[in-house]
């Protein structure tokens, strides 16, 4: 079964909607963006979640020590590290770790050097680490694929297009943020119903 990741989560509402609605796992961002929580808020929603759950801390280029302050204050199972983290960086913490790589036109040649439990691919901005609303060639997911590792794919799905991604990548798992929001850090009940929904029923085909 595909799971499906909802990030940008700034709000009881959305993070409970999504949980009943059968998300996998919410994507709390600690990075700076028009998305990103304060620890002691994101504490305040995941404490109130329901079990099974997976709580996934987004980090760019922070240093390991405040990532581990957040991991343990936030009660955090996973880490997705989203910036320029080396090969060694991603391997001091006690947790899941999934790391993101931008792509523009080419797989990087430095992914196979990552040690980790799942690879996120998500589209290149030159200005932006995430959020950016633009999907990528999934030609180059399926090349991933081939390493091995369960792959996460990202950028730029909607209600609209996740059940062809779905089609034709078979990824681990789906990665949504805005392309799911009414406005940046709201997500649009809408939306977020209907990608879930199409999500499933692709699942279901397959």
């Amino acid at each position: 079964m595909v799971k499906i990741k909802i990030c940008g989560i700034t709000n009881k509402e959305d993070a409970f909607l999504a949980t009943d609605l059968g998300a996998d796992a919410l994507g709390f961002v600690f990075a700076p963006s028009p998305r990103q929580i304060a620890p002691v808020e994101a504490k305040k929603i995941i404490k109130s979640l329901p079990p099974f759950i997976d709580r996934v801390g987004v980090f760019v280029n922070e240093e390991p020590s405040r990532v581990r302050e957040i991991l343990n204050f936030c009660c955090l199972t996973t880490l997705q590290f989203h910036g320029d983290e080396s090969p060694s960086y991603c391997q001091g913490f006690p947790c899941k770790i999934i790391k993101s790589f931008p792509i523009k036109d080419k797989v990087p040649d430095s992914i196979l050097n990552y040690s980790v439990d799942a690879y996120l691919l998500d589209t290149f901005c030159q200005d932006k680490r995430g959020g950016t609303g633009r999907v990528f060639d999934w030609e180059l997911a399926k090349q991933v694929k081939k390493f091995g590792l369960p792959l996460i794919l990202s950028g730029g799905l909607t209600p609209e297009n996740v059940s062809e991604a779905i089609r034709k990548v078979r990824p681990y798992a789906v990665d949504a943020a805005s392309g799911l929001e009414e406005t940046p850090g709201k997500k649009s009940k809408k939306k977020l119903k209907e990608f879930i929904k199409r999500a499933r029923e692709e699942d279901e085909i397959l």
